[in-house]
């Protein structure tokens, strides 16, 4: 006798439950199959905190009014609660956010006083940032010439992102929440010098050169080199 593919595999681990949702079968009878399961007396309410439960769709995109009613079943009159969802496939618009949130944005001009760029991703300045000027990144930010304005990497919370200058001279450094002003009033003007954050989120400035030891994230398509 031929055995019946199963629509959903219920599995345990340490951290939970992980429902195995198959990508193939009509989505209705997926979610037959699911009531059923969890029609078994095993997954009724019990005492003690609430089971985290991930959710594997594989390559079927649940759209969120599929998300709402899959996590109704699962959690409803359980001590269920859902972890995540998780897909391999994206939609056309997230694909589009993640690119443009690796992309290095390089540009060759003067950011003046009273000036503000601000950018998705990581930022390549060919210019220099005058005192009152503004660069902002979502990523990191790479100045070739003087940074004498202010400077905001990791602006939506990237702690790991930097901000490196050719001449370092800020009046102000910001990277993800942590923030630092600066007074100079003749002090040396460091030369190829990045800005990052320590163990302890504390903003920190050194050479470039130690990023090649703190920050090896910071290599990007290393695959392409010959």
């Amino acid at each position: 006798m031929v055995q019946k593919k199963q629509n959903v595999t219920i599995k345990g681990t340490k951290e939970g439950l992980i429902f195995l949702l198959d990508d193939t079968c009509s989505y209705q009878s997926l979610i037959d199959e699911l009531i059923e399961k969890l029609s078994s007396k095993h997954y009724q309410q019990a005492d003690g905190p609430d089971v985290l439960v991930k959710v594997e769709s594989g390559f079927r995109y649940l759209q969120p009014e599929h998300k709402q009613e899959i996590e109704q079943i699962i959690t409803e009159d359980r001590n269920l609660a859902i972890d995540h969802f998780n897909c391999k496939v994206i939609t056309k618009l997230e694909s589009e956010q993640l690119r443009r949130k690796s992309q290095t944005v390089t540009l060759t001009r003067m950011v003046r006083s009273g000036q503000v760029l601000e950018v998705t991703g990581d930022l390549l300045l060919i210019g220099d940032v005058n005192p009152g000027g503004t660069v902002v990144a979502t990523g990191n930010i790479y100045i070739m010439g003087a940074l004498r304005g202010i400077a905001h990497a990791g602006a939506n919370g990237d702690e790991k992102a930097i901000i490196s200058a050719a001449l370092m001279a800020p009046s102000q450094l910001k990277i993800a929440e942590a923030m630092k002003q600066f007074e100079r009033d003749g002090e040396e003007e460091p030369i190829m010098a990045s800005a990052f954050l320590d163990e302890r989120i504390s903003l920190q400035i050194g050479r470039v050169q130690q990023l090649v030891h703190t920050h090896q994230h910071l290599n990007k398509n290393e695959e392409q080199i010959n």
